[in-house]
């Protein structure tokens, strides 16, 4: 059967085990979470030793994977077998005869990693009736503020929607990077302490005043000093300001003021939901999308296309960063 990620942790953490699980998708973070935690759960310490067995793919084959599967418990009342990197495993689909054969004292788990398995083959038909399918998508752009806040609420903290933008903006949407991030970020940290910029800065090392954020807010009020003050900096810290990663999110910017502008229903909760962006947020882009009107933002769309071919070497000729990124923001502004 499907289950969503929190139900599947959730009968986890009260032992109510299936007995195969399948995870797969796109994304990494889900699937390791939920084979972690059955890894560490499913048998008490002492147990592990003797019925818990952990492969790759790259290291076993379908017949391998059965046998595991089918060995009994050394005193013990479970066998835990999970295989890791199960994409690597060759012909896998040919594992679905061996599944009638396995034990009910087995716990099986695939961890199916990069990419879907296609669930029209028998396997995935016969798993999905006799144990748990788990699909895990990736996260869009506009989902990682929400997560942010979400993971951190689980952790015991709260934290500003501007903190959260900082990080969202500058870690992407690599979720086992943004929670190695947050565990530097709370580690020192009192439990139910909200987080701000200045943490931020101070654990992490992203400035509060040179900041993707920033040079949005910049830009969308027309603060043509700031912006360039923003930039500089930029052109200056390369390695960690890249221009290519500042053309991006620009270019998601514009988008969403260019959606504003689309929207007939502007109120705050309408906005933010379209937006995909916190209410706390919604006064900004209404800010830009009144300095910035329809053809202007298709124009600057346009331009961050171009920057974004330049940041490749595409006709940049040697033209420093430092100098696209004053072009590229003397262009969007003017």
């Amino acid at each position: 059967m499907a289950m969503t990620y929190e139900q599947i942790l959730s009968e986890i953490h009260k032992k109510n085990f299936a007995p195969i699980y399948f995870l797969t998708g796109d994304e990494p973070y889900f699937i390791d979470m939920i084979s972690d935690t059955i890894e560490n759960e499913a048998l008490d310490e002492a147990d592990r030793a003797f019925n818990q067995i952990v492969v790759y793919g790259r290291d076993v084959d379908v017949e391998t994977i059965a046998n595991h599967a089918r060995s009994f418990p050394m005193m013990g009342d479970r066998m835990v077998v999970i295989v890791k990197e199960a994409q690597d495993v060759k012909n896998l689909e040919n594992f679905e005869p061996y599944i009638d054969t396995i034990p009910d004292t087995t716990l099986l788990v695939f961890a199916y990693k990069y990419k879907k398995f296609d669930k029209r083959k028998a396997l995935a038909k016969k798993i999905d009736k006799k144990g748990v399918w788990f699909e895990s998508k990736a996260l869009r752009d506009y989902n990682i503020p929400g997560w942010i806040q979400g993971y951190l609420k689980d952790e015991g903290y709260s934290i500003t929607p501007k903190a959260t933008q900082m990080l969202a903006d500058y870690l992407g949407t690599d979720l086992h990077k943004i929670a190695n991030e947050i565990k530097k970020l709370t580690i020192t940290q009192p439990k139910n302490k909200s987080i701000d910029d200045a943490d931020v800065e101070r654990n992490i090392g992203i400035s509060k005043d040179y900041n993707v954020f920033e040079l949005q807010n910049a830009i969308g009020s027309r603060n043509v000093l700031k912006a360039n003050r923003i930039v500089n900096y930029f052109g200056d810290n390369g390695k960690d300001n890249p221009l290519l990663v500042t053309a991006i999110n620009l270019y998601g910017f514009f988008t969403k003021v260019m959606k504003l502008h689309c929207t007939q229903d502007k109120s705050q909760s309408n906005l933010a939901s379209v937006l995909g962006v916190n209410p706390f947020f919604v006064k900004d882009y209404q800010l830009a999308a009144r300095n910035y009107p329809p053809a202007t933002c298709i124009r600057n769309i346009s331009i961050l296309r171009e920057y974004d071919l330049k940041s490749k070497g595409y006709e940049s000729g040697d033209v420093s960063e430092k100098d696209l990124y004053r072009e590229m923001i003397f262009k969007l502004m003017h």
